[in-house]
């Protein structure tokens, strides 16, 4: 064999090594709607390192935050229809879709931590029946802090909200600004600070990582520490593409989710004084509401729980019997 053949042989089996490398190589795509610095993103991107490394560059999850790949309204249907392998979702949108998604955004069914893991413990399960049919189930979940009021003025009652424009970026927070005597206007989460800025946004409910996230505070100068549900992010998988890694992989994305769901708890509770804090030095009065607003939006929770149990029936109603009898603060 001649030096010519020999270097031809030599060049087609580098190649050759180098294509059978790319073909072992798996690229997912995980679109995200939020911001790059939000502690649900940072948690993602952990995720996808975890992945990479434990399996060795096998493979590879490419984040795409702040619905720079798809808007949030269109995270689930992507996943759901393959052009995207993994998506994350905040469960509440989708309430008109399935009531079962709106379990966790009913004002004050959960309140703490605690309660929203109990009620993390029966949605879930019954979640994830319904979205095998659509060839997904739900990876992870990790939830957003307690939400509270931002207000534009000072809100002594609920009476004091009426008439103002109120961000409605759910079902559940829609029927709110229809009981409240509210003015809804849609805006997800990538489009709210240009809301506030411009006056589309006067009042809304979300949690203090958002006000941060928008820069609610050179806009709004209230925050209500109303602890009125604890509503959570999931990460959705598409069950093709997970079934068609080998077992070695799966164990891995398995594993390294459920660490990201640890982690993504313990961050979300830990990061819930150090955000109010935050907002009170950027200028924003951050404290509980008055008896009579909190009242107030104690009896909007139990109408909208009366609601929820009848778009949920017979199921619904069932659900909550076997949350209450693990939560230990709920009644």
């Amino acid at each position: 064999m001649n030096r010519s053949t020999l270097a031809r042989l030599s060049a087609a089996l580098v190649c050759l090594g180098l294509t059978s490398l790319v073909q072992a190589q798996t690229k997912w795509d995980l679109p995200s709607a939020y911001a790059p610095a939000n502690f649900h993103t940072e948690n993602l991107e952990f995720f996808a390192k975890e992945v990479d490394t434990a399996t060795a560059g096998k493979l590879k999850i490419n984040v795409h935050s702040n619905a720079s790949l798809f808007k949030a309204t269109e995270i689930k249907r992507a996943v759901q229809g393959g052009q995207a392998q993994l998506g994350e979702i905040l469960l509440v949108n989708y309430e008109n879709e399935n009531a079962l998604f709106g379990m966790d955004g009913v004002p004050f069914l959960a309140s703490s931590y605690a309660d929203a893991k109990a009620l993390q413990t029966v949605q879930i399960p019954a979640l994830d029946k319904y979205l095998s049919a659509q060839g997904m189930k739900i990876l992870y979940t990790v939830p957003w802090q307690p939400q509270g009021i931002y207000s534009k003025k000072p809100l002594a009652s609920m009476a004091d909200m009426k008439g103002m424009k109120w961000r409605a970026y759910s079902p559940a927070t829609a029927k709110m600004a229809e009981l409240m005597n509210l003015q809804p206007v849609t805006i997800q989460a990538a489009e709210l600070s240009q809301a506030l800025a411009t006056g589309v946004v006067e009042t809304y409910a979300s949690s203090s990582a958002t006000g941060i996230d928008s820069k609610t505070y050179e806009s709004l100068k209230y925050f209500y520490e109303a602890q009125a549900w604890i509503p959570k992010n999931a990460v959705l998988i598409n069950l093709k593409a997970f079934n068609a890694l080998d077992k070695a992989t799966q164990d891995i994305v398995t594993k390294a989710a459920a660490t990201a769901q640890e982690r993504g708890w313990k961050i979300s509770q830990e990061k819930e004084d150090v955000f109010k804090k935050t907002l009170a030095e950027r200028g924003m009065t951050v404290a509980p509401p008055t008896a009579a607003f909190a009242s107030d939006l104690k009896q909007i929770g139990a109408i909208m729980l009366t609601d929820w149990e009848k778009k949920s029936a017979p199921q619904g109603a069932e659900l909550v019997g076997a949350y209450r009898k693990l939560a230990p603060g709920a009644k």
